[in-house]
């Protein structure tokens, strides 16, 4: 694989609501299937098991047109599952252990050549995959943005920490702000202190109904915020809709007065629907021919 591309590494799951229905997620396939749909060719790694539900994850990837080159196959662990119960539109997480995507394995990477590489810390909450996404980071030196997406009890502060040491962009929102940072005051003082603890280029933080705000190498804050037509069915998988933007943004080079507000809007239009992914290539099309 010749072509840079955008790489993303991590969890692949089936969130299963309370009522029976289970959606396909994960934060790094749901930027993945995002980048595709809005007209990038993303390499997905990852892993599942050698069940019905790996079985279709692989098929709806090839039905999107996402590249299965990096989704390997576990006989020892199923896929990824996930809980999540709503409580007022909030999602909380029971995410299941011992999962296929735990193990992703060093040697059965494919052959790649990252224009970035996306990641959150889940994905390295077991020696397996965590040790993979060592060896995929020394063997493809590329920018990292990693996504945070803290998941009690899968996180401990000084592992996230020599994650952030690395990274180039970092994305969170405000509550993991808060966990991170115990200093400063408001939520763009802490993301000061986390940005000149970490030299990161980029920390972008998403507050909800707030909008969200990225601040820039230059200390400059960029803000945006929602409209006030947004219809929230549920919040699953809208920090994964704005990640994507911004990476689809870092591609093409975008100015963050261009992401931000693009970001947002993208992420407005998932939280009006059930679940992280949308089935649907029309939804997009606007969204591609507008940027």
């Amino acid at each position: 694989m010749s072509e840079r591309v955008p790489v993303l590494f991590g969890e692949v799951l089936y969130d299963c609501f309370e009522d029976g229905s289970r959606v396909l997620g994960g934060a790094p396939f749901n930027v993945a299937w995002h980048l595709r749909a809005l007209g990038v060719a993303p390499l997905l790694i990852s892993r599942v098991g050698d069940d019905a539900l790996g079985r279709k994850v692989r098929d709806v990837m090839q039905h999107w047109g996402m590249s299965t080159a990096g989704l390997q196959k576990d006989s020892a662990h199923p896929t990824g599952e996930v809980r999540v119960s709503l409580r007022g539109g909030q999602p909380s997480f029971e995410i299941l252990p011992e999962r296929a995507y735990d193990h992703i394995q060093a040697d059965a990477l494919p052959p790649m050549s990252p224009a970035l590489i996306y990641h959150g810390s889940l994905a390295v909450r077991q020696a397996d995959s965590a040790n993979s996404l060592e060896r995929l980071v020394e063997r493809h030196p590329a920018p990292i943005f990693m996504d945070v997406n803290l998941r009690p009890p899968w996180w401990d502060g000084a592992r996230v920490g020599r994650l952030l040491e690395r990274a180039r962009w970092a994305k969170l929102n405000h509550q993991e702000l808060m966990l991170l940072v115990d200093e400063g005051g408001d939520m763009l003082e802490k993301a000061r202190i986390l940005q000149q603890r970490h030299g990161l280029d980029w920390v972008i933080v998403t507050q909800g109904e707030q909008g969200a705000f990225l601040l820039d190498r230059d200390g400059d804050m960029h803000a945006t915020r929602p409209g006030p037509a947004v219809q929230v069915v549920d919040s699953v998988g809208a920090g994964d809709a704005f990640a994507a933007v911004c990476i689809l943004g870092l591609l093409r080079h975008w100015s963050p007065q261009e992401i931000m507000p693009r970001a947002q809007e993208f992420a407005s239009l998932l939280v009006g629907r059930r679940g992280a992914i949308i089935d649907d290539p029309a939804l997009y099309r606007p969204l591609r021919e507008a940027w």
